[in-house]
């Protein structure tokens, strides 16, 4: 293993929306107190339909069927990381996943990202690091959002960090502190309306742009409690389903006008929360698959109060990936990788568990 500074390191994310599994093969160095990083490989593996169906399910199944797939899916993983791996000419010294989550209810010191560390440890002969949430989460914070510490050290220069995943969240310094915090609903819930017409999404927000808000609907959706709520916070599947879903199924109005409605709604909270961030906010960082789509885009650069600055594919893509590789980077040096003053937790944490190989 190389010196603690200087660690080539895969990430691994799969993100709400279920839209794959983001891989970023990662070069990280300390110099002088700063870190810097180079991406050395990126892909995006698609899940199959069998693994998406049963992921989407997992909240619903028993403990001895969830072991099964926790298991399942860290074999899936590694068969991912060793054709990724396979034309490399640099291979990573430790891989940090996030896996996926099918459990998040903090509040009740619940969390589970699953996609077995072990299992991977030994099918790819390379150490795992993974489960960052536990750790936080029993120290009652909320095991999110992991990326601020990122966000902070190695894309410092930009006042906030917008990331539309699946679920919109933001981070920035306030007062000499990252503060972080998941704001809505984006993709996961974009996509799942898309499902019902038979498509994964909707390509730039095409049939968004077609569509016509309903105002009645934007006002229901935007008096949804959790928004009224202060950060520390985050959101889960489990607030999805209970919450927002139920709301956007008994509306009558097409599936144009719903998307048009959600984008609406998903720029009107995210403008609200960077607008109301006093001093903050002249240039943002956007990333996750939410970029692509030109009609909420359009939305936020009317209604935010600040630049938005949209960089390459591969940034847009893999961001996430590339800041859980350096959380990993983070734990292999035994630093603090999870930010209390995000989580809300009673203090900030060395998270994740190390799986060596057989």
């Amino acid at each position: 293993m190389p010196a603690p500074g200087n660690l080539t390191v895969l990430g691994l994310m799969s993100g709400t929306s279920l839209d794959g599994v983001d891989l970023a093969l990662c070069h990280f160095k300390e110099q002088s107190c700063a870190y810097t990083y180079e991406i050395l490989k990126t892909r995006t593996f698609p899940y199959p339909y069998y693994l998406r169906e049963k992921l989407e399910d997992a909240i619903q199944i028993d403990p001895g069927d969830l072991h099964q797939l926790d298991q399942e899916l860290g074999s899936y993983y590694a068969g991912l990381i060793r054709e990724f791996l396979t034309d490399s000419k640099v291979k990573p010294d430790l891989i940090s996943s996030h896996g996926h989550t099918i459990l998040h209810q903090p509040d009740k010191g619940i969390t589970m990202q699953i996609g077995d560390g072990k299992v991977m440890a030994t099918k790819t002969g390379i150490t795992v690091i993974n489960d960052f949430r536990s750790q936080d989460v029993s120290k009652g914070g909320q095991g999110a959002p992991l990326v601020p510490i990122g966000d902070r050290d190695l894309f410092g220069e930009h006042d906030m960090c917008l990331n539309l995943g699946g679920i919109a969240n933001v981070s920035y310094d306030r007062a000499g502190q990252r503060i972080g915090c998941d704001i809505s609903p984006c993709n996961m819930a974009l996509n799942t309306v898309a499902s019902w017409i038979n498509i994964e999404f909707d390509d730039k927000g095409q049939l968004a742009s077609e569509g016509k808000p309903d105002k009645d609907l934007v006002d229901r959706l935007n008096a949804l409690e959790y928004y009224t709520i202060p950060p520390p916070k985050s959101l889960g599947k489990e607030w999805f389903v209970r919450r927002f879903l139920p709301e956007i199924r008994q509306t009558e109005i097409s599936i144009r006008d719903l998307l048009s409605t959600i984008n609406v709604h998903i720029s009107d909270q995210v403008a609200a929360f960077i607008n109301g961030q006093p001093g903050k906010g002249s240039h943002i960082l956007v990333t996750g698959g939410g970029t692509y789509n030109e009609n909420l885009v359009g939305l936020l650069q009317n209604k935010c109060n600040a630049e938005l600055l949209i960089p390459d594919e591969q940034l847009i893509d893999f961001k996430e990936a590339i800041i859980f590789a350096y959380l990993g980077f983070l734990k292999h040096q035994e630093r603090d990788n999870v930010l209390a003053s995000c989580t809300g937790a009673s203090s900030d944490t060395s998270a994740g568990i190390i799986n060596q190989p057989n």
